[in-house]
């Protein structure tokens, strides 16, 4: 791919420096030092359902006004962010395991969590096939609207709803805002990536 991978090589430097850097991080008083897994996974998690709101903005804009540019935009920017919720599953499993150890699939939300990762799956590929950016624009908002209406009255059984952000350490709302940023960084780059193949097809 030459110079069109370069996005991709920044992404995965990014991603290395915020494995680094969540194995640094504080602990935290209900969690321990089993934070330093939440504030990776969590920061994947957020970077996702951000990419998801975005792509569906951009997808939205792009089909009122008949945007070509906003539309491919908004495929690019779902499909990097179904890989960070991809990326985010194993992650959560991962936590859930260390900490509780229960099954990522006995935890409601958890459930729920896979089962769109697979619709979105199946929808970036579907997206992909038919070639068409205006579909993006069609498909990206309507996920997002589903997933929202489905996620947010699914109850968390396992753990508590979210340690870091009802935090009083300014010290540790601070270090996740820096790993969120680096995650949205690292979001952008690979976009880009997706975005500079739908132009440069190999």
């Amino acid at each position: 791919m030459g110079r069109y991978s370069f996005p991709l090589v920044l992404f995965f430097a990014i991603t290395l420096v915020i494995i680094v850097l969540s194995n640094m991080g504080l602990a935290e008083g209900v969690l321990g030092s089993h934070v330093r897994l939440v504030y990776f996974h969590g920061g994947w998690a957020w970077t996702a359902l951000l990419g998801f709101l975005l792509a569906a903005a951009i997808g939205l804009v792009g089909l009122l006004g008949r945007q070509r540019t906003h539309q491919a935009w908004s495929v690019a920017i779902g499909q990097a962010s179904n890989i960070f919720w991809l990326r985010y599953l194993p992650l959560s499993l991962w936590t859930i395991q260390m900490k509780w150890h229960g099954n990522f699939l006995q935890e409601l939300r958890g459930r729920v969590n896979f089962q769109f990762a697979i619709i979105g799956v199946l929808l970036q590929w579907a997206i992909t096939l038919m070639d068409r950016p205006l579909w993006g624009s069609i498909l990206n908002p309507s996920y997002f609207l589903t997933l929202s209406w489905t996620l947010i009255p699914t109850e968390q059984i396992m753990h508590p709803g979210s340690p870091i952000t009802t935090s009083r350490s300014i010290t540790i709302l601070c270090f996740f805002a820096s790993l969120l940023v680096l995650c949205l960084l690292a979001g952008w780059f690979l976009t880009n990536w997706f975005r500079t193949l739908s132009l440069n097809p190999q």
